[in-house]
This record gives structure tokens, sequence and C-alpha cells, in this order.
């Protein structure tokens, strides 16, 4: 299916779709210990520009905003998007490009998050890319990509670490909160 295919079709209610290089994928809704992850890390976000004015434009999440990566036939809709400037006039969802992209692992999702997306966000001029991922490890971690000289630098942090980015100076994800939400909330 071609974007422009995607764009014009319809879904059924309860069911989120992304379309993955030319196929559509169906998502369900994601879980409450998914949305508890999200949530806390758009919590420290917010809190991040609350006390940084004007650093942050705009945190959208998959509903709010989308990527279109028209050479790969996708439309993606990441957990967490940071934009720290106002989108352009038109076309806003093929040229408006977060710095920041942030995935959190749920069931169904892990080849996508770890294997599709990472090229296609760098084709779309993602500066960083995070993969969250609370059943990896002994107790969750995160994979960081970084673009450098055109490809992705990849790094892994665990608990106790916290997520850095250069596209937010002073901003420190702490992973210890993200992947206690998750464990309160069963599986």
């Amino acid at each position: 299916m071609s974007l422009a295919e995607f764009d014009s079709a319809e879904g059924r209610e309860g069911r989120l779709y992304e379309l993955s290089r030319g196929r559509v994928t169906v998502v369900d809704v994601p879980n409450t210990r998914h949305f508890a992850q999200v949530d806390e890390i758009r919590e420290q976000l917010s809190s991040y520009r609350r006390s940084h004015p004007g650093k942050i434009y705009r945190i959208g999440t998959g509903s709010e905003c989308k990527i279109l990566v028209p050479d790969a036939q996708s439309e993606r809709h990441p957990d967490l998007a940071v934009y720290k400037t106002p989108p352009p006039d038109e076309d806003v969802w093929s040229m408006w490009v977060p710095e920041l992209v942030i995935e959190v692992v749920s069931a169904g999702s892990a080849d996508r998050d770890y294997n599709e997306k990472p090229d296609e966000y760098l084709a779309f001029g993602v500066a960083e890319y995070w993969v969250i991922d609370a059943d990896r490890g002994d107790g969750g971690e995160a994979l960081v990509h970084r673009r450098r000289a055109g490809k992705w630098a990849r790094t892994i942090i665990r608990p106790p670490g916290t997520c850095r980015t250069r596209q937010l100076a002073g901003f420190e994800l702490d992973l210890t909160p993200v992947f206690a939400a998750a464990r309160s909330v069963a599986h």
C-alpha cells in the first residue's frame, strides 16, 4: 500500500495503524503498563520544559503526530516525539522533523522498534532515537541511537543510569521511575 492510499484508508475503532514499509500494521491500543512508562517519560520531559522555557516547542504522542517516510512507504506514530521548533507552513508531517523520538517496547512492537524504525527515523532526519524496554536486561534498558556522520551510534543504558541528549541541554531521563512504573502495573 502506498502512503497516499494509507492516508485515505478507514480503520476499525479501537485499533491503531501504521504503514510499515508498504504493509498495514494493526496495533492494539497499548496496555496500561506501556501507558505508565510513556506517562512517566512525558512527565520528565514536561518538567524539563517547565523549567527551561523555550527549549521544547511540543511533545507529541502517537495520536498527535506522525512521521512520513516516502522512500520506505512508512507512516510512523512514535510513542513520544520532541520538537524544538514550530512546524513548517506546508506539508507538516512530511517535513517537521522531531529532534528526539522515543519508543516504549510493548508486546508485538519489538521488531518494529528495534529493526524497522531506526533506519526510517535516520532517513527522516531525527537526531536521536531512544528505545525503552522494561523487559530487556536485568531490570530494563534503553537503547540510545545518536546520529553521527549519517549513521546511528548506539549506546545501552541501564538503571540507575540516565539518558542524556545533546538536543536538550541539561535534560536527563531517569530510567529508574520509568521501569518502576512498568513494574507497578501487572503484565
